[in-house]
Order: C-alpha cells, then sequence, then structure tokens
C-alpha cells in the first residue's frame, strides 16, 4: 500500500525485511537530503519522517505491514508528519486543483505529533507535559560557583520564557540535561519543530568583547566559553531529523540585555555551530532560528520525550 505514489519502505529505500538497524541507517540518509535546512523538500521531509516513525515501531509497523499486503487505505492520519496527498495548490487525479492552505507559522497553536487523541497511539509522555512550556530549573551542582551559576542560568530562563516561548507557542525550554556525549550538563535546550538550540551562559563585566568562531577575548585577555560545539554536533548524530545548533549568551551584572558588546570577525561568526551573544542577540536569534524552521509550530512528541528522560 501506498503513502501518496510511494509505500514507507520506498520512501526509505529499504526492503520489507528490513531490520530496524538498517531502517535507521536509511531514514538518517534520507533526513539528510530532505532536510528543508539543507535544500530539501519540506513535503518529501515529512514523508520521511512518518515512514521512520511507522517502521521503528514494532507495533506500528505491524499493523501497516497488514494494510500493505491488503492493499487497504491507512486510517485518517494527524499531525505535520502526516501525508496527506498531494501537496496544496497541486493538481489531484480528477484534474481539480486543491485550495491553498496557509502556511504553518510560528504563532500558530501547537499541533501535537502524533496527536494525543488517535487510538492507535501510545502517549511516550503525558498531554501535560507535552502542553508545558518549562521543563525544570538551575539547580545545585558543587560548591565553588554554584550561586553565580544559578544566577545566570535563572536569567537565561527568565529571558529564553519572557522573549521567546511568548512568541512561539510549540517552543520548549528544557533545562539541566546530561550530555549523551560525554556526561556534562546542558544548561538548556529549546525545541521548536524541527529545530533544537542548546544554550550555554556566561556573567561576564560590561564592556567590549571579540570572538572569531575560536576563542573569546576581552581586553587583551582570552576567555573560555563553555564547550558546545562537540555536544552539537552529538546531539545532531542523535537526532538527524533536527537542525541542531549551539548558543552562548552573555549576561552582564546590570541585566543590561545590550551588553557586553560582542564584536564578531574572522572567517566564521561561529564555530562549530556555536554563536556567542548578549541577551539581546540570544532572544532575536533564536526567534529567528526556531521560527523559520519546517512546521514551527509543531512539538514533536517522541524528540520531547527523549530529552526528558535526559534531564538531572
Amino acid at each position: 500500500m501506498a503513502e501518496g505514489n510511494s509505500s514507507h519502505y520506498q520512501v526509505l529505500r529499504v526492503s520489507v525485511t528490513a531490520t530496524d538497524k538498517e531502517i535507521k541507517q536509511a531514514y538518517r540518509k534520507a533526513a539528510r537530503k530532505a532536510h528543508p535546512d539543507h535544500g530539501g523538500d519540506a513535503e518529501i521531509f515529512r514523508r520521511v519522517t512518518l515512514a521512520y516513525e511507522t517502521l521503528i515501531d514494532p507495533r506500528r509497523r505491524a499493523e501497516y505491514d497488514r494494510r500493505y499486503a491488503a492493499n487497504t487505505p491507512a486510517p485518517g492520519r494527524s499531525g505535520a508528519a502526516a501525508y496527506e496527498g498531494p501537496a496544496s495548490g497541486s493538481a489531484t487525479s480528477a484534474g481539480v486543483r486543491r485550495p491553498q492552505s496557509p502556511r504553518n507559522t510560528a504563532g500558530d497553536a501547537p499541533v501535537y505529533v502524533p496527536a494525543f487523541d488517535d487510538p492507535n497511539e501510545v502517549p511516550l509522555i503525558s498531554r501535560a507535559e507535552a502542553v508545558q512550556q518549562v521543563h525544570g530549573m538551575p539547580r545545585r551542582r558543587g560548591i565553588f560557583g554554584a550561586e553565580a551559576r544559578i544566577q545566570r542560568e535563572t536569567r537565561t530562563v527568565q529571558l529564553i520564557s519572557k522573549q521567546v516561548l511568548s512568541a512561539i507557542p510549540a517552543a520548549r525550554l528544557i533545562n539541566g540535561l546530561r550530555s549523551p556525549s560525554d556526561n556534562n550538563h546542558i544548561d538548556h535546550a529549546v525545541l521548536s519543530g524541527y529545530r533544537l538550540a542548546l544554550v550555554g551562559s556566561m556573567l561576564l563585566p560590561k564592556g567590549a568583547y571579540a570572538w572569531d568562531g575560536q576563542s573569546l577575548r576581552h581586553g587583551g585577555r582570552s576567555i573560555a566559553p563553555p564547550q558546545l560545539a562537540h555536544i552539537v554536533r552529538h546531539m545532531q548524530d542523535l537526532f538527524p531529523e533536527l537542525n541542531v545548533t549551539g548558543w552562548v549568551v552573555l549576561h552582564s551584572p546590570d541585566g543590561n540585555l545590550h551588553e557586553p558588546v560582542i564584536d564578531h570577525y574572522g572567517k566564521s561568526r561561529s564555530g562549530g555551530g556555536v554563536e556567542i551573544v548578549n541577551g539581546a542577540g540570544l532572544a532575536r536569534g533564536l526567534k529567528q532560528f526556531l521560527s523559520s524552521g519546517p512546521a514551527p509550530n509543531t512539538v514533536v512528541v517522541p524528540v520531547l520525550a527523549r530529552l526528558l528522560r535526559g534531564m538531572h
């Protein structure tokens, strides 16, 4: 049975006897190629994601295989990941053009994928957890510098909540994650649709700073920012369906969002996918990054559930 013109197996280019490992490998390859952020097509990307979510789950795959063998239509689906036939505005088999549907925007009400009212789905987390925009808070770790760390992390939570979550209802802020690459801490992660931003922070004196993509300098002195680049790369490997970036926000002692002033220069404005910004830059940059992705009003429940399981 085909979804649109192709079955899930055809979409991922695997056989009907493919193992979970083969399906995962095929999905990573197809997702990278189809992802809109890499020049792919959003509709193809949705089909790839739906195919993977169906075939990687034993119960859903068994049900799909029964329909596939019987060549019967699939039950109704909802959410941004479901493929609903020809794209809006395209010609149907009867030669009638469907009306152009409005594009989902970051300001729209959240859509949950898979939907919580789908009788064929077993929710990975509760609806109450999925609806919640902020998960966890800064926690005391160790003895030295704990108060300063909690202060800057609390500022970051407040900044993202006020400036970003209020503008993007589907955005979810998860605080206090453990890095899957080296078991270190990830202060904050912001998920919206198929984009994920990892955020670290520093509390530094006001003044002018220079960032060349590798080192942060102030008054001739080099300052080591949080090492996020390798974590970003590892999270990108774990979530090939997402576009993962890293951000380090510099807070000033007096809370001025426009301080410190950061001058970006050199060959690249970022180092390994990491941006160094002040508070105003973080609010502006995160909103632009999250809202410009595919289906920005979508809450991808399986991804959110995996992130919540990684909290301390």
